[in-house]
């Protein structure tokens, strides 16, 4: 592996050397998702594709507290590939529980979903001619996840109301937490710890969340 793969990254308030634990809190609240992950199998009683999410979210505390701890450019690929599973998973379930399109229906959707994603932040880049990325601290990149959160909860208000709302309050914890992750640069002169740190442990309330209301979902 090229050695700038282990270049070291320091990118929350609360690292300040390059040392295994400079992020303590940061590193050991990646539990929370652990937890989630715990809790959300209780409530899947053997339904297969919210198991394998919630495998997702497992992996996704190890990869966040690999990052944390070693802080180097392949274990950012550990955080941030289990986030992009998981969320490009959950929207394709979303797809065919939910809302009843059929798998190749679905996945169509879902890569659209995708492509959308991925093309959100280069194209503001080019409109602003600034890297937005870098003053919303990488934030910008979950917008449409909330986008998606919302929509999903307003079409299913109709057919499915508890759910819906369930949904849409998930929504906002979202955005809570997506605000904390934003701040946590900007915050280091006044908060050394940084606020990190409650973008994991709200984003593992979410996380279970999504994962509830998919199990108890009936068609």
């Amino acid at each position: 592996m090229d050695a700038s793969w282990f270049e070291p990254v320091r990118a929350y308030c609360e690292r300040t050397d390059a040392g295994f634990w400079a992020e303590p809190v940061n590193a050991l609240t990646n539990a929370a998702f652990l937890l989630a992950a715990g809790l959300a199998v209780r409530h899947a009683r053997g339904d297969g594709p919210v198991l394998a999410l919630a495998a997702v979210v497992f992996v996704v505390g190890l990869g966040s507290f690999l990052f944390h701890t070693l802080a180097n450019r392949w274990s950012m690929l550990a955080d941030v590939i289990p986030i992009a599973v998981f969320i490009y998973g959950y929207f394709a379930l979303a797809m065919i529980r939910f809302f009843g399109l059929g798998p190749l229906v679905a996945t169509a959707v879902t890569l659209t979903f995708a492509a959308f994603n991925l093309g959100l932040t280069p194209a503001l880049d080019a409109l602003s001619g600034r890297s937005v990325a870098g003053l919303t601290n990488g934030s910008i990149d979950y917008v449409p996840a909330i986008l998606a959160l919302l929509g999903v909860g307003l079409a299913l208000l109709p057919r499915a109301p508890g759910i819906a709302r369930s949904v849409l309050v998930t929504a906002g914890i979202f955005l809570v937490s997506l605000a904390f992750r934003t701040v946590d640069v900007a915050s280091c002169g006044s908060l050394p710890l940084g606020t990190h740190f409650l973008w994991h442990v709200l984003n593992a309330v979410v996380l279970y969340r999504l994962l509830v209301a998919a199990a108890e979902f009936e068609a």
